[in-house]
């Protein structure tokens, strides 16, 4: 059969206006990808290289490939069609001009369209997922309207997550849905984003799901303070300076003024002609003070809305937003509709199967002789993965520990029921 070749060169052409070579970008992709499929057993001659990446901020990490040597040559399937890599070197024997690298593949004429339209976009891809794997997450906090990024160590993984089993399972399933459409956000005209909403009571876990997200899709996180956005062109900014593949994190929504109800907005706005208080009788702000602090800060809930949901939601593709909060009912409803907050998280107090991951993160335990009657105490208390984890925490030998917790739920289940006892009399 006719065969046709791809040659894929190291350098382009010509000098970049730094004065340096121009790298091809499908190059260093070709060469990642091909690290995952060559066989060190059927070679005689590889090349292995070390590099030393450098992140923003100082920080660098190191990678290690494996590659062919000058000459060498591998074969890689895809839908059903053989491709054949082969790594090629010329010139740099003078001492004088730059070796020229480059890889050729080759395949049947036939499957030109597929080497151009579909392999060679798969392996783009394929490789900037090998990167984001290995790279060094970051976490951005805003400061005014601009990122300031340092490197972000959480240990939270969804194995090691306290949280109901069939929820985590869910989370999990959507993410991995929402990665594989990028086609189909784009066929429907929607911009290629997704919401979550994480609410519960405080020492739940919403942070640490949160972490977790970040590193089961390896993505950066950007920590968005709403005190600290001027205005709704300050929030544009800070959007606009996101990169793809990226999660938006909102903590403690509820906390933010600008995101109470409108209808409590629209309230206050006719309340200010006559209500000159600072504070109302239940010490939450009052008329005055609310639009004194409205006119220090200029952002609005529209302002936040557009970004998520209107036309500056658009300006990126592949982004997470996630929302926390301790008191759902406290949102305008604005915020909670389909397209903005699409999924939904409980997250509730510990069970029967979180306390199990916290046993085996903290003790490495899967069964222990105090577990039935841990269980049955859980059961009928209400407490945090948080509270349980600092039980946890009070001693290394795992029956010393367990006891400690036993003796937390058995005084929590006796002020439960005194406050039982004490409503009945008083009923």
């Amino acid at each position: 059969k006719e065969r046709h070749t791809i040659v894929i060169r190291r350098v382009l052409g010509g000098i970049s206006l730094g004065g340096g070579y121009n790298e091809n970008d499908l190059f260093d992709a070709a060469l990642t990808y091909l690290a995952t499929k060559i066989n060190p057993q059927s070679m005689s001659r590889l090349c292995l290289s070390r590099t030393r990446n450098k992140e923003p901020g100082g920080s660098a990490s190191w990678s290690t490939l494996l590659s062919m040597e000058n000459g060498g040559s591998t074969a890689d399937t895809f839908q059903g069609v053989e491709f054949r890599w082969t790594s090629i070197e010329n010139g740099g024997n003078d001492g004088k001009s730059r070796a020229q690298e480059s890889l050729e593949l080759s395949f049947d004429a036939e499957h030109t369209e597929t080497a151009l339209d579909k392999y060679v976009p798969f392996i783009m891809s394929t490789a900037e997922d090998l990167r984001l794997r290995d790279r060094a997450l970051k976490i951005f906090l805003n400061e005014s309207s601009s990122w300031r990024g340092i490197n972000h160590h959480h240990p939270a993984t969804f194995d090691t997550l306290a949280m109901d089993p069939a929820m985590k399972q869910a989370v999990m399933a959507d993410l991995d849905r929402f990665l594989k459409r990028k086609e189909y956000y784009r066929r429907i005209g929607k911009a290629w984003k997704r919401g979550y909403l994480l609410y519960g009571p405080p020492g739940t876990g919403k942070s640490s799901l949160v972490a977790a997200m970040a590193n089961y899709l390896r993505f950066n996180l950007y920590d968005l303070d709403l005190s600290g956005v001027y205005d709704n062109s300050c929030l544009q900014r800070l959007l606009m300076d996101m990169p793809n593949k990226s999660i938006l994190v909102i903590e403690d929504i509820d906390c933010s003024f600008d995101t109470m109800s409108r209808e409590k907005d629209g309230k206050l706005r006719q309340a200010a002609d006559t209500d000159y208080t600072d504070t109302d009788e239940d010490g939450d702000v009052g008329a005055r003070g609310y639009f004194q602090g409205r006119e220090r800060n200029k952002m609005t809930l529209s302002g936040l809305l557009n970004v998520i949901d209107g036309l500056w939601s658009t300006t990126g593709e592949e982004r997470i937003i996630v929302f926390t909060t301790n008191y759902k009912d406290r949102l305008d409803r604005a915020l909670l509709r389909p397209g903005r907050m699409d999924m939904h998280v409980y997250m509730g107090h510990c069970g029967w199967e979180a306390f199990r991951t916290l046993a085996r993160n903290y003790h490495l335990v899967d069964d222990h002789a105090l577990f039935p009657e841990i269980q049955q105490l859980l059961a009928a208390v209400e407490v945090t993965p948080a509270e349980v984890s600092e039980m946890l925490l009070r001693s290394e030998d795992v029956d010393a520990a367990l006891r400690v917790l036993m003796e937390f739920l058995k005084a929590r289940r006796s002020k439960t029921n005194d406050k039982q006892n004490d409503g009945i009399i008083t009923g």
